[in-house]
């Protein structure tokens, strides 16, 4: 189940989490939002 969240991202974060998002378009080939990216980088650090 999703939950909308509203957080404040820095702007060096959000490049990387950006970065990640597009690493992931070209991996797969298909679109990857920036939520999934967010959530994939979470359960990674957690």
């Amino acid at each position: 189940m999703s939950k909308r969240v509203t957080v404040m991202i820095q702007d060096d974060l959000d490049k990387k989490i950006r970065h990640y998002q597009s690493k992931m378009i070209q991996k797969e080939n298909s679109t990857y939002s920036y939520s999934k990216a967010v959530n994939d980088l979470l359960r990674k650090a957690i």
